[in-house]
């Protein structure tokens, strides 16, 4: 008893290698510092002090979705600051959570770009940007980065418009997301097709007669993003928002936005989610999605498909008609298809945990959704660094 050595200081590269995970205030924590599993968090968002030479070089901003909250990504944020170290900070965002989630896509999209712009001048050493989202909150990043989108017009004077057929990699490079480098825009069982449509909401089970209705009174339990999802927002007789987000919308250049990233990923639930259909969470038309999932991966159980990016080009026609009969999912696809995605395809088919799939595919709480760790690790090791 006597001859017991006392506990080890930490040394400093353990120190070193504690890492940041922030949100303005990070409600799943009541301390400004915890070490939780040898990962340092820091819930108050500001810089270490003292050593400013080793600022962290990429920002990852994780955004939650309907009703969600900055823990829903935990997990998530958690591996990220293990595998980049002292190089990264994950920033999962706060400004929309709960019921603030009902304020409608727009109005979400710009608190979002302006918490983004209070993190990035906390951090000036910052020089990449990363955006993570699930669910709604894919469509509240691509709003937001449209808000962030910075361009030198000398040298992008012909791309701006979003519909230049020029996409040298060049150019590209030069434009900016709020002044940093546009790196990963990833998005998990997101609708960016919006909720309208056939089985586009898998909980009605493809009865029409449900669908018609939800459609009619989503906003009485979602708010104005209610409206947005199921495209029936026509605010001062204009087309609605996600179709117009797939164009210039209100001056901003969403689609210029999404086309500067240099890569794009869509992760979608092949099955068993009950909030958003396989279609629009990767824009896909229904005879394009896979018929047979056969992708198998030990490392990655629930990864089933992985199709590599692709684009299309030349149906500007189709987004430039005002005519109120136009199918408003052909314009989004037909867009959204001008972005190069990498579509990868999910499935819990066989995990005890398939039925709550579209919290199961962001690991929203690790008891409860565990089984979709692999997916994340997937997301993470192909990460552009």
């Amino acid at each position: 008893m006597g001859d017991q050595k006392p506990p080890k200081k930490p040394s400093s590269a353990s120190n070193r290698r504690k890492k940041r995970i922030l949100g303005s205030g990070f409600d799943c924590f009541s301390s400004t510092t915890i070490d939780t599993d040898g990962v340092e968090i820091q819930p108050n968002g500001l810089p270490e002090s003292g050593n400013p030479s080793k600022s962290p070089a990429r920002l990852i901003v994780m955004v939650n979705g309907i009703i969600g909250s900055a823990a829903n990504w935990k997990f998530a944020a958690k591996q990220f600051v293990r595998r980049f170290l002292d190089d990264v900070i994950v920033h999962c965002s706060e400004c929309n959570s709960s019921t603030l989630t009902f304020d409608g896509v727009d109005a979400l999209g710009e608190r979002l770009a302006a918490e983004v712009k209070t993190v990035i001048n906390r951090w000036p050493g910052l020089q990449k940007i990363s955006f993570v989202a699930h669910s709604l909150g894919g469509l509240v990043a691509r709003f937001a980065i449209g808000r962030l989108y910075e361009k030198n017009t000398s040298e992008n004077a012909d791309y701006i418009d979003g519909e230049s057929k020029d996409q040298n990699r060049e150019k590209v490079s030069e434009v900016k997301i709020a002044g940093l480098e546009p790196m990963n825009f990833i998005t998990f069982a997101t609708p960016h097709l919006g909720s309208r449509g056939h089985r586009q909401l898998p909980c009605l089970c493809g009865f029409w007669i449900l669908e018609k209705v939800a459609s009619r009174t989503a906003h009485w339990i979602a708010g104005r993003s209610g409206k947005h999802l199921f495209l029936n927002d026509h605010d001062e007789g204009r087309p609605p928002l996600l179709l117009r987000m797939v164009n210039v919308c209100d001056g901003l250049y969403l689609m210029s936005a999404l086309k500067v990233f240099n890569r794009c990923v869509a992760y979608s639930n092949a099955d068993f989610d009950h909030m958003v259909g396989w279609r629009t969470s990767s824009i896909r038309w229904q005879h394009e999605l896979p018929r047979k999932l056969l992708f198998k991966n030990e490392k990655y159980p629930h990864i089933v498909n992985v199709e590599t990016a692709k684009t299309e080009k030349g149906h500007q026609a189709v987004l430039e008609s005002k005519d109120n009969n136009v199918d408003f999912e052909e314009a989004m696809i037909t867009a959204l298809s001008e972005v190069s995605w990498e579509r990868i395809d999910v499935s819990f088919r066989k995990s005890r945990q398939r039925f709550i799939a579209h919290s199961t595919s962001q690991v929203k709480t690790y008891w409860m959704n565990s089984d979709g760790a692999d997916v994340i690790w997937h997301m993470i090791d192909n990460f552009l660094v």
